[in-house]
């Protein structure tokens, strides 16, 4: 004899579950369902159409999304988001990040490293970048190496003999059409072969005046080595590595940097992890 289920109500008549409802916290990193925005919730509003949440992705870019039922993701399930009420309300266990704003990958071993590599131009453009990006290079398989200087990168481009399986990307400071820095890029930028740069003298300066404690970074006369230039402005010791130290420890996450290097490092990775996946 065929056997039923004890549960004799006809499907259509069942109702679905509805989505579990979650409060938007700030800093709760969920992923939108219809466009796959994801982002960190910077703060919700009431507006005359109804509530919405703004959404902060790694490359600080904000959208602004409705509060409707199972409109999210958190950490793979369908959940609706909705304004917290501030009466203690347990935010959920969320994903963590890395120091980029990747999702963390937990037990990840580092890959083999790629034929590809990066160059930055300097010891503390390459703690910076690590410091930040680290987990996600590592993921990758890619290696961040340092440049003496500017002047020395058409040699490196010829000794790396850059191929499809081997691409190699650089970071270059202060790049700005009409500069010393662009004729150089130029010259030796090709198929496998990406240069880019931020406009900042220093990537000191990539780094957010906020995020050191300091309402603006000074502006060095032409002519006086900037670095201790800056020193002097701000009534630090006229002792750069040391002062380095200390703007490197006030960087925790992508946050503290400007977008002009975030969007340029990204670029860099994308370009020398798509030419291959070996």
């Amino acid at each position: 004899m065929r056997s039923y289920s004890p549960d004799l109500t006809p499907p259509w008549k069942k109702r679905a579950t509805p989505a579990p409802e979650v409060p938007a916290e700030p800093d709760l990193v969920v992923e939108e369902v219809v466009t796959g925005f994801c982002g960190a919730v910077i703060r919700c509003e009431k507006t005359a159409e109804g509530p919405t949440v703004t959404l902060e992705d790694r490359f600080l870019k904000h959208r602004v999304f409705p509060l409707v039922p199972g409109g999210f993701l958190l950490e793979g399930r369908v959940v609706t988001l909705v304004r917290p009420t501030g009466q203690g309300t347990a935010a959920p266990a969320r994903p963590a990040r890395t120091a980029s704003g990747s999702v963390a990958v937990p037990g990840a071993r580092a890959r083999v490293a790629r034929a590809g590599r990066i160059y930055v131009e300097g010891r503390h453009d390459a703690e910076l970048v690590e410091k930040v990006w680290g987990d996600d290079l590592r993921i990758e398989g890619v290696v961040v190496e340092y440049l003496g200087g500017i002047d020395d990168l058409p040699a490196v481009v010829t000794d790396f003999a850059p191929a499809p399986d081997a691409r190699l990307g650089v970071l270059v400071d202060h790049l700005v059409p009409g500069s010393k820095e662009s004729r150089i890029a130029a010259a030796v930028t090709g198929a496998d072969v990406l240069v880019v740069g931020h406009p900042y003298i220093d990537v000191w300066e990539a780094v957010k005046p906020s995020s050191v404690g300091i309402p603006e970074w000074p502006r060095v006369p032409r002519g006086e080595d900037w670095k201790t230039g800056v020193c002097r402005a701000l009534g630090w010791p006229e002792n750069t590595g040391a002062a380095w130290q200390h703007i490197l420890s006030k960087v925790r996450t992508y946050r503290d940097l400007e977008p002009a290097l975030l969007g340029r490092v990204e670029e860099l990775i994308d370009f020398v992890t798509a030419g291959s996946d070996a």
